[in-house]
């Protein structure tokens, strides 16, 4: 393996263990510690100062980090060894692309901190960042599952399966060209991802299981065969029948 993609794979690596193990340290104090020395974002929206929405968009931020890297690293790689045919110092262009992917998800991180704010507002989910609304909860779990099965669904899943393909046909030269390349990956993944990354406000925001659960399953969806649709099927299913249930068992 070249250098390049060294350097790349372990800072991948540094910023994915670093991010996860901001989630676990989250998710222990909010089961480890006492109340009165746990910090919670208010219940009332009113009351949520900077330093809330700011902790909020944080968690936000990082969790996106930590579920969609591991998922684009394939892109990355593909991209970096271009890069090394091309340029010197590929792995520079590679960090511009990096930068401008996770840009996309720190944006959509500032509508995620958004719903979270109006949700503990209409008291739909706790201090705790739980779902106490069954019925929303079986509602995102039905978006996610019937949205797999959309040709917006896959359209975009296509593309982040064929990394040689997107990179040859929206290759852009030089610093602004990584970085418009970036920003192309990250809104296709975006498209393709941004159901399943809902489905945390059904589960439990700081639900670290649920966060395993959906990187898993981004991830194994996008490594399959292209035009392989078995796995993204079972998929919408699992969510369909998931929220089915959820409205069942809390039928009147």
């Amino acid at each position: 393996m070249s250098k390049s993609r060294t350097i790349i794979i372990l800072t991948l690596l540094a910023v994915v263990i670093t991010a996860w193990f901001y989630l676990f340290y989250q998710h222990w104090q909010m089961t480890s510690l006492p109340m009165s020395e746990m910090w919670m974002p208010p219940a009332e929206i009113h009351a949520w100062q900077w330093m809330d929405f700011w902790l909020i968009y944080t968690m936000w931020a990082v969790m996106m980090a930590a579920m969609m890297l591991p998922s684009a690293i394939p892109m990355i790689l593909v991209y970096t060894k271009i890069c090394e045919q091309r340029y010197q110092a590929a792995h520079f262009y590679t960090f511009l692309f990096i930068l401008a992917y996770l840009a996309v998800w720190i944006v959509f991180s500032i509508l995620l901190t958004a719903l979270q704010w109006q949700m503990h507002g209409l008291h739909i989910i706790t201090p705790m960042m739980d779902m106490q609304h069954e019925q929303l909860a079986a509602i995102i779990f039905l978006i996610a599952g019937i949205y797999q099965f959309t040709p917006q669904k896959n359209k975009f899943l296509q593309s982040c399966r064929t990394p040689m393909g997107f990179v040859l046909t929206e290759w852009r030269e030089k610093h602004i060209g990584a970085f418009q390349m970036g920003l192309k990956h990250g809104v296709t993944c975006l498209g393709c991802c941004w159901a399943q990354m809902l489905i945390m406000f059904a589960v439990g925001v700081m639900n670290l299981l649920g966060m395993i659960f959906i990187t898993l399953l981004v991830l194994i969806e996008k490594i399959s065969p292209p035009h392989h649709r078995f796995f993204s099927n079972a998929i919408g299913i699992l969510f369909i029948v998931w929220g089915i249930r959820i409205f069942l068992y809390n039928a009147p």
